[in-house]
């Protein structure tokens, strides 16, 4: 979710750090998992408010439902090789903005429920759907524009 391996290492560390210094507040009928995940996003989120680079910018669903071939017949096409597979996958995905990517790695790639991605992002249910569903259409747009 952080973008990069050395601010994926750094949140790493103060996650952990922020962790043992919170130790007392863990709940231990929680998830330590999504526990431990809520401090690292909130690190990640601290580090993005530090580096405002990426202004938010709303693009209409029809927009992006036309970019993700909404209305085209078949889907975008993947090499059978899952190696390659895999590799445009990760490009894609990289190239997405910063909530786009925090989504759909909580969501599909973590595979956390619903209720628990939403949260996690301290959003409600709906707004999480929305968000998710975004997302995957940035994710097909990217995939179909890079390798479509």
């Amino acid at each position: 979710m952080a973008g990069n391996d050395a601010d994926a290492e750094d949140a790493l560390q103060e996650t952990f750090l922020a962790a043992w210094q919170a130790a007392g507040s863990f709940r231990g009928g929680d998830s330590a998992r999504g526990w431990l995940l809520t401090i690292a996003r909130h690190g990640l989120g601290r580090m993005r408010r530090l580096r405002v680079d990426e202004p938010a910018r709303l693009i209409p669903l029809d927009s992006l439902g036309c970019e993700a071939g909404w209305g085209e017949a078949g889907g975008v096409p993947l090499p059978e090789d899952g190696k390659e597979r895999r590799a445009r996958l990760e490009t894609a995905l990289a190239s997405l903005g910063q909530e786009d990517r925090e989504i759909i790695v909580l969501r599909d790639l973590e595979g956390f429920s619903g209720e628990e991605t939403a949260e996690l992002l301290a959003l409600g249910l709906a707004a999480m759907k929305t968000r998710l569903h975004r997302a995957r259409l940035r994710l097909v747009a990217t995939l179909r524009r890079d390798h479509g």
